[in-house]
């Protein structure tokens, strides 16, 4: 679990307003220290960013520090997260870095990193890279290192993703929202190679309108558009990054993590190709659940976060994992969150199907409330709130769910609960709210 008494690494890495917490000195300071932490002669690190108008400069920034730490940067240009994750391990280097905010508005930006094996640094080691920064960072290298750019990083991602598939859509009309981010160019060129015919939206970013009305966290978008469309039969929303996606079948229904999940290991399982079970966070809908009990495939549940998901799929060896948001990690394939890759899948496991004909799974009625809070902490000790979660959840049992969690960053207690109804959700719901202001508000 994340540290929450830790200055800079969240739950996925450095993230904050580019230029006032995410500045230029801290981005060198990253690289150097991330860089004298490997114990390997001459670091190659390499870096990808998005579209941020701030991911220049980081990405320079970032790419001087690794060089000042005696390490080499090699630059690959716009391309999604995932893309890092996979070529470090292509090409053998020894770190990755990536400057990216995800799904947040474009004046935000972030880094993160990748191991020499694709997988996201564990807490420890981002705590010992905060505390190397602390104490005045690592002593100064022998001699520097390079920059460089690194050509062909979009050719050998849009390479592995094609070889891992291997399907054919000819004949499939897709519409892919490009959130203006790092899959602008990619995600339309994989899914052209394969034979698809492709339209786009959110693919002309600027530097500014990154995530702004468009991609996963606007799906909106995608599914007005999409209903209107006379070609179109399915549409992919990805995130700023490429790390999440969203479906939308032709009617403009949208299908989130937890659908596509559950389509993809109902797939697998039947063919024998799943290998073990499926891992979800809390947050999935507890329809998934029930899917997965009547499919006979074990659940493993985590805490919110694709990282936490990844760790369990990997203490496992279990293959397929993710969450509600559209973080799905086929871990044969990449060993992250890859929009791309999971769309891939989606479209492997349809075999030519309308995904409005394909249910996996029947989704409860969510409803998920916010609560401000005067300090978060004191969620742990509020008996009456726990008794009447336990009540609610006892008249729930088996039909539906009741969770409650502090925000690991703001003052809130989100009160989540699912049922057969959407009245009855609500009714609950509207319970544990009022609750929770009169004991923790």
């Amino acid at each position: 679990m994340a540290d929450a008494s830790r200055r800079l690494f969240g739950t996925d890495g450095v993230r904050g307003e580019a230029g006032t917490f995410l500045t230029a000195e801290l981005a060198t300071a990253l690289g150097r220290a991330a860089t004298a932490s490997l114990e390997v002669d001459r670091p190659q690190v390499l870096i990808v960013r998005d579209t941020r108008e701030s991911g220049p400069m980081l990405e320079s920034a970032l790419a001087a520090g690794i060089a000042a730490a005696g390490g080499d940067a090699l630059l690959a240009g716009v391309l999604p997260t995932p893309a890092a994750a996979i070529l470090v391990r292509r090409l053998g280097l020894d770190l990755a870095a990536v400057v990216s905010a995800s799904h947040n508005p474009y004046k935000d930006n972030g880094i993160k990193f990748f191991s020499s094996a694709g997988t996201k640094l564990p807490d420890e080691v981002e705590a010992r890279l905060e505390a190397l920064m602390e104490a005045d960072g690592p002593p100064p290298a022998a001699a520097p290192g390079r920059i460089e750019e690194l050509n062909g990083g979009e050719d050998d991602y849009a390479r592995e993703l094609a070889a891992a598939f291997q399907i054919d859509l000819s004949g499939r009309k897709v519409l892919l929202d490009c959130a203006h981010g790092a899959t602008y160019r990619v995600a339309p060129r994989i899914f052209a190679q394969l034979g698809a015919t492709v339209e786009t939206i959110g693919a002309r970013p600027d530097g500014r309108n990154i995530n702004d009305g468009v991609g996963s966290t606007h799906v909106e978008a995608l599914a007005e558009r999409i209903a209107a469309s006379d070609t179109a039969e399915i549409g992919f929303a990805f995130d700023g990054d490429g790390d999440r996606v969203l479906a939308v079948d032709s009617a403009g229904r949208v299908h989130d993590g937890d659908e596509l999940i559950a389509l993809a290991a109902r797939g697998l399982a039947s063919r024998g190709e799943l290998g073990g079970g499926v891992v979800v966070t809390v947050m999935t809908n507890f329809g998934f659940h029930q899917a997965m009990e009547a499919a006979g495939i074990d659940v493993a549940v985590t805490q919110v976060g694709d990282r936490y998901v990844i760790d369990e799929m990997l203490r496992r060896e279990w293959r397929l994992g993710g969450e509600q948001s559209g973080h799905i990690i086929a871990s044969d394939i990449v060993s992250t969150g890859d929009g791309i890759a999971a769309a891939l899948l989606t479209m492997r496991e349809l075999a030519g199907a309308a995904l409005a004909d394909a249910p996996a799974m029947e989704k409860l009625p969510q409803r998920l409330v916010n609560v401000e809070v005067a300090d978060r902490g004191s969620l742990a000790g509020a008996a009456a709130v726990w008794d009447a979660v336990g009540a609610e959840s006892t008249a729930l049992e088996g039909r539906g769910r009741v969770l409650l969690r502090p925000s690991g960053t703001e003052p809130l207690v989100r009160v989540m609960v699912e049922a057969p109804s959407a009245d009855e959700a609500d009714a609950v719901c509207d319970r544990l709210v009022s609750l929770v202001r009169a004991e923790l508000g």
